[in-house]
């Protein structure tokens, strides 16, 4: 029997990775024995994953500190992630995604000697600041990697042109779209009053908090929120904003005002999947948004440059226009017009069994 440790540490991460966890434990407990260890250094939001899906953490290294930085953060699991990795003595180690946290737990096990299992592998944007610091990060977790879990086969293409070698890739799809069919089982995310009583339909969902936004970014993005709220007085804007000063403040100062924009605090994630689900649009910087709307098919907007997930901008489910002001008013007037209607094609993330293919790999190899 295989030991395999989950290592998570952010909200996205630990809905990423739940559905590995579940399915290890209800359908291949006889061939895996899985824990799962959280970093902590998103408690509080992690808390709120676990509970979604009913797991326990099995490992917390309690990294939280606040206002740390990258360094802090790796600095901590460096210190604290080689304990755990010495108790229980996985004959693998799973990271997801692109966090610090990832790429420090992948650094540590490869030192140690543990094979590396990366899910969601492959992902680039090419562009070493955008994201920041996460396309750094996902090219040192490929570089200890001995899986190469990819949600796409672009990013798989992506880990080629890298001279990755082939046989360590393997297409399985997104486990977000695994996250959200278990989610919709047992959820029907339909109560937006829940969410908070003053949300009306119809409504564009609005969430930014990028560091590459910081700035003139985010005056640029209030500018366009502003005028569209003008220019569609019928609809409501809906921004749950990030607590972070850079984005509280300038967000603040320049939509509290405005009679159809609604600033919340942030939301818990089944109030978000709440709000994306039933939402006229996305609006977003966020790469998970850019993957849960075709889940709900819904169209994103999406507040950056560059993407590592060009899946849904090639086929025409989300767009790509940065923090132009203009382009941003263009492209949510287009579709609040009704002149570009929703695609009507399969989800390119996947079809809910990713988690399954990761392990069946995990326990054959």
């Amino acid at each position: 029997m295989k030991t395999i440790l989950v290592v998570a540490g952010t909200r996205p991460e630990v809905i990423k990775v739940a559905p590995i966890v579940l399915h290890a434990k209800e359908r291949l407990r006889s061939r895996l024995r899985v824990e799962l260890c959280l970093t902590g250094q998103h408690q509080v939001l992690a808390d709120d994953a676990l509970g979604i899906f009913g797991l326990k953490a099995d490992h917390n290294l309690g990294i939280m500190v606040a206002d740390q930085s990258p360094n802090d953060v790796s600095r901590a699991v460096f210190g604290k992630l080689p304990h755990v990795l010495e108790n229980v003595r996985p004959d693998v180690i799973i990271v997801q995604g692109d966090t610090t946290s990832a790429a420090s737990a992948a650094l540590c096990a490869f030192n140690m000697s543990i094979p590396v299992a990366h899910v969601e592998a492959g992902l680039r944007s090419h562009n070493v600041k955008a994201p920041f610091p996460e396309e750094l990060n996902r090219k040192v977790i490929t570089a200890t990697a001995r899986y190469n879990f990819c949600p796409t086969e672009s990013a798989k293409a992506d880990l080629l042109d890298e001279s990755i070698e082939e046989r360590s890739i393997v297409v399985t799809g997104n486990t977000i779209v695994d996250a959200l069919r278990i989610i919709a089982e047992n959820y029907e995310l339909n109560d937006v009053a829940s969410v908070h009583p003053s949300v009306k339909r119809p409504f564009v969902l609005v969430t930014a908090h990028r560091r590459e936004s910081f700035g003139q970014g985010v005056e640029n993005i209030c500018s366009a929120l502003r005028q569209c709220a003008s220019l569609f007085p019928n609809h409501q804007f809906i921004y749950p904003v990030h607590l972070n000063p850079n984005i509280d403040g300038p967000v603040r100062r320049a939509l509290a005002n405005v009679k159809n924009i609604l600033l919340l605090p942030p939301v818990s994630y089944l109030q978000l999947l709440t709000l994306l689900k039933n939402c006229e649009l996305a609006v977003s910087d966020s790469g998970g948004i850019q993957e849960e709307c075709p889940s709900f098919d819904r169209y994103c907007v999406v507040l950056r440059s560059v993407t590592e997930r060009r899946e849904s901008v090639d086929l025409g489910l989300s767009e790509l226009v940065g923090t132009d002001t203009q382009r941003i008013i263009n492209a949510v007037s287009r579709r609040l017009d009704g002149h570009d209607p929703y695609p009507r094609v399969p989800n390119p993330y996947g079809d809910g069994h990713a988690a399954e293919r990761i392990l069946e790999h995990l326990a054959s190899n």
